[in-house]
């Protein structure tokens, strides 16, 4: 058997970071098992989806590397694949038309709830006569189509995650809606019924989801049922939680993928650590690897039952590592999206200035972003002065210091690292002061403050472009 699993998100928003974890464990269920990874999109729900949702989606799933085998394929484009077979439960029996009015099923609501009953469906339209079908046809009533359910049913499955599952008929709600109405009689079917139909039609053989479908498998296992197919494998991976153990939402800072991709993560940092969200590697010591890597030591006995909860500091911590590691001229095609979205004039420096800003900046990085602010001063024709670094100009002697460095520089056609060390070794003897004197008030007027990236690189850099004299001769006027 050939394993074929599916990713099946909705476009009525952008690609989430839990739908983005479901597609990580069936990309690596696939890929461990040699298997077909699939695309579909479930756009069923026409009010809500959009084309620009879709193009979010896909555009997520490729930055994060799980490149799909098959795909993508719309549901919308297979309406007459779904009605065929609603048409094929209507014959048989196992479907049927119901014409009670939202009216009626409100009141069934109210009065269930006043008995401190739960709300379902009481299967009032299961077995019209045709002589009651057509008086509610001559009333004008529109209509939805059911699937019969047993009350006395069990259904049961061994689910990959949570071992033996079971469920009774009677606590699905009554018989399920699966289309709506429309002219020709069957219109929109509904999202649990062309699940199972788009499942059936792909030869999926391994449902991966969330806990949250877990009620949806039972009634989906008797749809397969009766369309006559054999049901998938189901496993249900646990939910992403917030640090305080409740389910994971937009007010916990989560966003979109393509968020996470704006906040500076590179692809490689989240899916990594995705992939331990649920998950553990045999070897717990391991916490950076590849996808293919996790994939060969993939498999469903490592995923725990219990939430996984979502930890910042974890996955800044895993993506400073990624930064670190990462080559020079990766990392700086990495950056420049970013420094272009601040305004900052890359087009206007050369690459091996770029290359050696980034290596200058790259090992205090946490976040892409970063880079924004941390390479500020050497974009800008000036510098912002700290607390600090304004005091540092203000110390006896730090005026002097600095014109002795301009006036060395005056020798200088291109600064290289040996020259700026020789001006420094000049200014501490011929002034008579200490090296830290020199280096703290260098430091405050090139950058701005006395913390920051090594000066002698900084200083070379901004020497490049011509901004070092400028901002010595701003320091000394301040």
């Amino acid at each position: 058997m050939t394993v074929r699993v599916r990713i099946a998100p909705s476009p009525t928003g952008n690609l989430h970071i839990g739908t983005a974890r479901t597609a990580v464990f069936n990309w690596l269920f696939a890929h461990h098992h040699g298997g077909k990874f699939i695309l579909r999109i479930e756009d069923t729900d026409l009010e809500r989806s959009r084309p620009e949702y879709t193009d979010n989606i896909l555009a997520g799933l490729r930055w994060l590397g799980l490149n799909w085998d098959e795909g993508p394929f719309f549901q919308s484009q297979r309406l007459d694949l779904y009605k065929t077979a609603v048409q094929k439960l209507l014959d048989q029996g196992l479907a049927y038309r119901c014409y009670t009015t939202p009216e009626e099923l409100e009141a069934l609501r109210e009065a269930q709830k006043a008995k401190g009953e739960a709300p379902r469906y009481d299967n009032r339209h299961r077995n019209l006569t045709p002589e009651q079908e057509a008086a509610f046809k001559a009333e004008g009533r529109s209509f939805v189509i059911r699937f019969k359910i047993d009350d006395d049913r069990e259904i049961v499955w061994n689910d990959l995650v949570r071992d033996k599952m079971v469920w009774r008929g009677s606590d699905l709600g009554g018989d399920m809606v699966i289309a709506r109405a429309s002219e020709d009689g069957i219109g929109q079917p509904l999202y649990n019924f062309v699940v199972v139909v788009d499942d059936i039609d792909m030869q999926i053989t391994h449902v991966i989801r969330g806990e949250d479908h877990i009620a949806n498998t039972a009634k989906q296992i008797l749809l397969y049922e009766a369309l006559g197919a054999e049901a998938p494998v189901f496993a249900h991976s646990p939910l992403i939680l917030n640090m305080d153990g409740r389910k994971l939402s937009k007010r916990d800072g989560v966003t979109s993928i393509s968020d996470f991709q704006k906040m500076g993560f590179t692809a490689e940092a989240l899916v990594n650590y995705m992939t331990l969200l649920g998950w553990s590697p045999p070897d717990s010591t391991q916490e950076i690897f590849t996808l293919e890597a996790a994939a060969k030591e993939f498999s469903f006995e490592r995923v725990n039952k219990a939430g996984a909860k979502f930890d910042w500091a974890k996955l800044d911590w895993l993506n400073s590592q990624y930064i670190h590691n990462m080559p020079v001229d990766k990392l700086t095609d990495l950056l420049i999206p970013y420094w272009q979205e601040a305004g900052y004039n890359v087009d206007g420096r050369e690459r091996p200035w770029l290359e050696q800003l980034v290596a200058l900046i790259g090992p205090s990085m946490t976040r892409l972003v970063e880079a924004v602010d941390m390479s500020k001063m050497f974009f800008s024709d000036t510098v912002e002065l700290s607390e600090e670094g304004s005091k540092q100009l203000q110390q006896e002697g730090s005026s002097a210091v600095l014109s002795g460095i301009l006036a060395a520089l005056e020798n200088q056609t291109q600064l290289t690292e040996t020259a700026a060390q020789d001006i420094i070794k000049q200014v501490v003897k011929a002034q008579n002061v200490k090296k830290g004197l020199v280096m703290r008030s260098l430091r405050a007027a090139l950058t701005g403050d006395v913390h920051g990236p090594d000066l002698i690189q900084s200083w070379l850099l901004l020497n490049y472009v011509g901004l070092d004299k400028p901002r010595l001769q701003q320091a000394m006027s301040s």
